[in-house]
């Protein structure tokens, strides 16, 4: 199974990415954690990707889309495998594309997450002073008018990219505001029924 999980900050997709990894067996890929441990394995690519990364620059899409690459060819995806923070943008979408093409696979589908902008800011508000109240702490950027900014800033850039998977028939739309649990029994629900569809 190979999948691609969307969605705004706070829709949950670390939670329903660890749970389709288990459920699927396949590895989770994260891009961030790719990055950290080319950086810590000191190869080639490692020390270009610390460089860029120590002037505080974005790294480049085809620096990502090669390690990307590189690691859904090791051994341990063949399978699959469910990607997380990529791809971000329409470019990176055709690469994959792209690169599942040459590798003779290819998506099995791209989860959205769909979420209530307005309730995701008020449960994240809840959560923080639930946090506060038990003397826990909370990050800097946890807080109504940071979230909203970044809710924002998905909404404006995740429109291309829902299209693109829409129009390619990979996406498939969730209600991400229902319980944990039932987001996973739906999420399941709808890949099962995909399955059956391609079988048949």
């Amino acid at each position: 199974m190979r999948l691609v999980v969307l969605g705004p900050p706070g829709a949950g997709k670390g939670t329903q990415a660890r749970r389709l990894v288990e459920r699927y067996a396949v590895p989770q890929l994260s891009t961030g954690e790719m990055l950290r441990a080319a950086v810590a394995d000191g190869t080639e690519l490692g020390r270009a990707v610390k460089a860029i990364m120590d002037r505080g620059e974005l790294v480049p899409d085809e620096v990502v889309n090669q390690m990307v690459s590189d690691r859904i060819d090791r051994e341990d995806c063949p399978n699959g495998f469910v990607l997380d923070g990529y791809p971000r943008t329409v470019e990176q979408a055709k690469a994959l594309t792209a690169m599942l093409d040459a590798k003779s696979t290819k998506l099995d589908a791209a989860i959205e997450l769909k979420i209530d902008r307005a309730l995701l800011i008020e449960r994240m508000a809840k959560r923080v002073a639930d946090t506060l109240a038990t003397g826990g702490t909370v990050r800097s950027d946890d807080n109504p008018e940071t979230f909203a900014r970044r809710l924002e800033e998905y909404g404006q850039t995740s429109g291309p990219l829902l299209d693109y998977y829409l129009r390619r028939g990979e996406l498939v739309q969730i209600d991400g505001m229902e319980g944990m649990e039932a987001v996973t029994r739906n999420i399941a629900k709808l890949l099962g029924e995909r399955s059956s569809d391609q079988d048949g």
